[in-house]
């Protein structure tokens, strides 16, 4: 039997059983973002929804940075040597900087920039003092100025024409450091924290009457005060220190600890609370969740988010969050300690809680026989009950897929529904759900390998020997099928030099016949190939034909020709030596096989046999040495003998040229 190594790789089928594949996929309504910020350092940032707008101030190198809600730069304010804290007025037409190293002409200053043109409108000298943080409060712009070992609170009358600027806010008891501001929109208060030092303190000022009178101010627990924030109603303030690493809740009524925002990944140092009071608590850990997002009113987050990137860039920078005032974004500045490169993350959608549905099908199920399709939508925020997913079925009649209906969300997030696929093959159900105010769309879908029926194939001409080159016509036969009555044929020929390739491709006649011709030169494999329908399975059946070598050999050095004994005889003197030329189909490293015969009284006996190579062009010339008799008939021929251990190769059929004939003479 004629073997070899096919030069197509073999396909190899994998049986599941009857375990099925679970896919849950959990959906955003966009990407979220990652963007160099192109800054050296980083200060504090603030965000503009009227012009939706990204300010980041970078004191390295002496500039505010404007952006788009995309990431993209807009402008940029330089020359503000040192520029620290931002604040954004209530109207978003005026973004106020604090300046500690502003040029000693005007002194330290709080500088005005026109948040629509992105340039500095005006600029308020506070005097050698060291301006650190802003915030509008009361009719005025109030400031944090101080060094290390003492510090106070200023302010600018934003009323006054000429915008007075008046320091030692609290001439009583003075910080020890330039204190850290901040107060509700539109609030009669202002919330102070002293950062960076061994202990935390808060204080709380009402400056309703354009003065600071303090109401509370205590030392609070923990160490390193990061960054802090005061919720809508001016009722609350959220401290981020190092020590608790929990983001903490005091009463700016008496500064009483009220709550806190639990996290255990790492130190807490930044807090933001958006207009409606949902807080975003960070912090800097190099592993894990650095961002969690917790709604009004719970103590769960309902969105967590890991800006660590698998510890190549990442950690949140202290004090930087800012929501876009819809909540619709939550932007982070992450810094890359490697490099010192920071990065603008823009988080979309962050108080929509992550969804994730899950499906489970059978592995396999009869065509038109009704399955059942299981699942649940989990969240950390509960979705609600009779929630409606839809349900999309993808099959061989609709490869895009065609809703077939909806699935109800039970209490606790399960679903099933049950189904009779119309079509068979692989049937994938998905099941999407659209989201809602509190809730990200996902999908998730599963797949069901449903049965078909077989067809008869068949393909002519297998296990045929063909000579060289001849041209031979194959024809395939397709049985029933249900829609598709397209066959392809392909070939591939014997040899790892030769692809596998598409002789023909088409639609069988009425009575089921498709047929291709192909010229041929080695072995072959010819294979019919149906792809099938949604009713009929694929078949594909193949025939092997075999295919001899071009072969001929020619005698030289004889002195005449002669036709005798019923052959044509080349005669030789006995001195002369012969020359055997053999011409063979070429192929790398192949040789032919000369074999001799001799006549004695009436039977034709073997003389012996020897492989001898054939060069790049499929010639092998060899001569006959020797003692040669006389008076004996003698004949050749060369061949190709099938198998790499014969002429070298397997890729054509053993193939023998005809007999030459030759005689000695004295």
């Amino acid at each position: 039997m004629h073997r070899r190594t096919l030069s197509t790789a073999l396909a190899v089928a994998l049986t599941f059983g009857s375990v099925a594949l679970t896919t849950g996929v959990a959906g955003t309504a966009m990407a979220d973002d990652q963007l160099n910020l192109g800054i050296n350092s980083f200060g504090a940032i603030a965000v503009d929804g009227v012009h939706q707008r990204v300010f980041v101030s970078d004191p390295v190198s002496s500039r505010v940075v404007a952006l788009d809600y995309r990431g993209n730069f807009v402008a940029e304010v330089s020359n503000l040597r040192g520029v620290k804290g931002l604040e954004l007025s209530a109207d978003s037409k005026t973004l106020y900087a604090a300046v500690p190293d502003a040029p000693s002409t005007t002194g330290d200053a709080i500088v005005a920039i026109d948040a629509a043109t992105v340039t500095v409108s005006a600029q308020y000298p506070t005097g050698d003092v060291n301006p650190q943080s802003v915030a509008v409060a009361g009719g005025k712009l109030w400031f944090g100025y101080g060094t290390p070992g003492t510090g106070n609170i200023g302010s600018v009358d934003l009323t006054d024409p000429e915008h007075k600027v008046t320091l030692d806010a609290d001439a009583a008891k003075p910080w020890s450091a330039a204190p850290l501001l901040d107060a509700a929109p539109g609030s009669g208060s202002l919330v102070a924290g002293l950062p960076g030092l061994a202990w935390s303190e808060l204080g709380v000022y009402d400056v309703s009457s354009g003065t600071a009178t303090a109401t509370a101010r205590k030392t609070v627990a923990g160490s390193e005060l990061r960054d802090l924030s005061v919720t809508p109603d001016g009722g609350r303030v959220v401290v981020a220190a190092q020590d608790p690493y929990n983001h903490v809740t005091y009463k700016t009524s008496d500064l009483t600890s009220d709550g806190k925002y639990s996290n255990t990944a790492g130190s807490a140092n930044a807090v933001a609370v958006a207009p409606d009071g949902t807080v975003a608590a960070g912090n800097d850990t190099y592993f894990g969740q650095g961002l969690n997002v917790y709604k009004p009113g719970r103590a769960a987050s309902v969105r967590d988010y890991d800006l660590i990137n698998g510890g190549s860039t990442g950690r949140l920078s202290t004090a930087g969050l800012g929501w876009a005032p819809d909540r619709s974004r939550l932007f982070a500045v992450t810094a890359a300690d490697q490099d010192n490169s920071y990065d603008l993350r823009i988080l979309n959608n962050p108080t929509k809680a992550v969804t994730s549905v899950s499906v489970t099908a059978p592995a396999k199920s009869d065509r038109t026989k009704k399955l059942t399709v299981k699942g649940k939508l989990t969240s950390k925020v509960a979705v609600p009950a009779g929630t409606k997913l839809t349900i999309t079925r993808k099959d061989l009649d609709n490869p895009s897929g065609r809703k077939i209906g909806t699935a109800t969300v039970a209490a606790n997030g399960t679903f099933s529904f049950t189904n009779s696929p119309p079509a068979g093959g692989k049937v994938t159900y998905t099941l999407s759900y659209a989201g809602d105010a509190d809730h990200l769309a996902s999908s998730g879908s599963d797949t069901v390998d449903v049965s078909r029926a077989a067809t008869t194939l068949r393909l002519s001409n297998n296990k045929k020997t063909y000579d060289y080159a001849k041209s031979v016509k194959f024809t395939a036969h397709l049985g029933k099928t249900y829609k598709n009555r397209k066959v392809e044929i392909w070939a591939d020929p014997y040899g790892s030099d030769r692809p596998n390739k598409l002789v023909k491709a088409g639609t069988v006649n009425s009575n089921g016949d498709f047929s291709a011709t192909y010229k041929l030169t080695r072995d072959t494999r010819l294979t019919a190939r149906f792809t099938g329908d949604s009713r009929y399975a694929p078949k594909t059946v193949a025939s092997t034909v075999y295919t001899k070598v071009k072969v001929s050999t020619s005698i030289s050095r004889q002195y005449k020709n002669k036709n005798v004994y019923g052959q044509t005889y080349a005669y030789f003197h006995q001195a002369t030596v012969p020359l055997f030329t053999t011409s063979m189909t070429a192929y790398p490293h192949r040789q032919q096989r000369l074999q001799i015969e001799y006549f004695y009284e009436g039977t034709w006996y073997d003389g012996g046999s020897q492989y001898f190579a054939l060069d790049s062009a499929g010639i092998s010339r060899v001569e006959l040495g020797g003692t040669h008799d006389i008076g004996f008939r003698f004949r050749i021929r060369s061949s190709y003998i099938d198998g790499a251990q014969a002429s070298g190769d397997n890729v054509n059929t053993t193939t023998h040229g005809a007999w030459k004939y030759f005689i000695f003479t004295s």
